[in-house]
């Protein structure tokens, strides 16, 4: 999910200016100082035996993370003798720290990176490079899904990361709330996500639940409605292009959720730890917008039988150049750092979590599909949910810009949006005008 990135650091290429991630690489070290760093912790002198390994959160809760993980890092260690220590992080931090890491040389092992930062997080010059001989030691490239390996890294390099968890976001919708108001089927037009949104709303019940102070959730549906009205965030040269028509249309139409069709709690402008999720799974929204949320409400005790899982829907009459475009392909890579002392052992670490039976343990425990092609028929990821899930990243999902400014545009675009809803919250009008200027403003930043 996902996910509040601050991008920094000057990309290796000329694709694009310097000058922003730059700024923000000098920034975040002095927001972050090296509070976030911990080095590679080995007792042992560096030895290779033990791991430092910054994990996201998957599920419901911190906690509930590391009581998935560390059955298996327990195992990790009875196979090799090698002692892995995780520390699950909130996405609302886990960019800003990896960022830290990376220009302070100083930091984990091993980490987990939303995939939309792989281009970012390589332009930095501290992940260890997938090249075909480091792939060898993790399985080989065959291996994986190709489409999941695609948002590894930069166009023309080797991955610099390999993945661990795949994803696309997906519509829930509470099957008794439906059926209460008479509603017999998902929408799959935003019309008709209006239309049923206010019907469902009232009570202390909402249409729809958003993320609306998470910069990285924000830009991601920013990315899939731009394809649907015709948009793009880059150019072909790497430039960004954020105050066009069309992207103005697109997070217009997104804001006016909230804004002009008064579905979703305003209270929404302030979440960005899940909140959502939890509004959903104990009956304070009808619908939400969100990637495998499957195991986050079992968490919560929400039955699966309780909700439907449908594709996320797009506009009725699609402006011309729109694309049939629902989701970002989302995922989860597992990355190693140049920095650590014990890279052999951090890619045996790899290998293991990407092995058959890790995918197919931590998949099932996320709802999440699986970064390899050997377990995809698994009868662990036929539900409902994982078809769904699965038919949209064979159809309907397209790749975020692997660019090294990404995380710059999901953090500057999204905090765009952020501002925007609490612009709606708060009952100041969102016109074209306002998200022009926002995303304008935007734009300006990158340069």
């Amino acid at each position: 999910m996902p996910p509040v990135p601050v991008s920094t650091l000057e990309p290796e290429g000329p694709i694009v200016s310097r000058r922003p991630l730059a700024i923000l690489a000098a920034a975040v070290l002095a927001a972050a100082s090296l509070t976030a760093c911990g080095g590679s912790d080995d007792p042992s002198g560096g030895s290779g035996r033990t791991l430092t390994y910054w994990a996201s959160n998957q599920g419901g809760s911190l906690e509930a993370d590391k009581q998935i993980l560390q059955p298996e890092l327990d195992r990790f260690a009875q196979q090799t003798g090698i002692r892995v220590t995780v520390e699950v992080v909130p996405w609302s931090d886990l960019l800003n720290r990896l960022l830290t890491a990376a220009t302070s040389g100083q930091g984990p092992d091993v980490v987990n990176i939303g995939n939309t930062w792989s281009a970012s997080l390589q332009a930095t010059g501290a992940l260890v490079e997938f090249d075909d001989a480091t792939l060898a030691k993790v399985g080989g490239r065959d291996r994986f899904v190709p489409a999941a390996l695609a948002a590894a890294g930069a166009p023309g390099r080797p991955p610099a990361a390999v993945p661990l968890y795949s994803l696309a976001y997906a519509l829930y919708y509470n099957k008794k709330a439906f059926a209460d108001a008479g509603i017999t089927a998902p929408p799959t037009t935003w019309e008709q996500v209006a239309e049923v949104g206010r019907k469902l709303t009232g009570g202390g019940r909402w249409g729809l639940a958003v993320e609306g102070a998470n910069p990285s959730e924000n830009a991601h549906h920013a990315f899939t409605f731009s394809q649907q009205y015709g948009g793009a965030w880059f150019d072909d040269a790497g430039k960004p292009t954020f105050d066009t028509p069309q992207n103005v249309a697109a997070v217009k139409r997104y804001v006016d959720l909230m804004a002009t069709d008064r579905i979703v709690n305003p209270s929404n402008a302030e979440y960005a730890q899940n909140q959502s999720v939890s509004d959903f799974a104990n009956g304070r929204a009808a619908m939400l917008l969100w990637q495998a949320a499957g195991a986050n409400l079992a968490s919560q005790n929400m039955p699966a039988d309780a909700y439907g899982v449908a594709p996320v829907p797009f506009p009725a009459n699609p402006p011309a150049g729109g694309r049939k475009v629902n989701s970002m392909v989302a995922g989860i890579n597992m990355a190693v750092f140049k920095h650590s002392k014990n890279t052999d052992a951090a890619l045996q670490f790899v290998k293991f979590m990407t092995s058959d039976a890790e995918q197919v343990t931590l998949n099932k425990a996320y709802g999440s599909l699986p970064s390899v092609t050997t377990v995809a028929g698994d009868p662990a990821f036929g539900a409902p949910e994982q078809k769904v899930l699965r038919e949209t990243l064979a159809t309907t999902a397209a790749p975020l810009p692997q660019v090294p400014q990404e995380s710059t545009f999901e953090t500057l675009v999204g905090t765009a949006i952020k501002e925007l809803f609490a612009d709606a919250a708060s009952g100041r009008p969102v016109t074209e005008d306002s998200v022009r200027q926002k995303l304008g403003k935007a734009q300006q930043q990158m340069r």
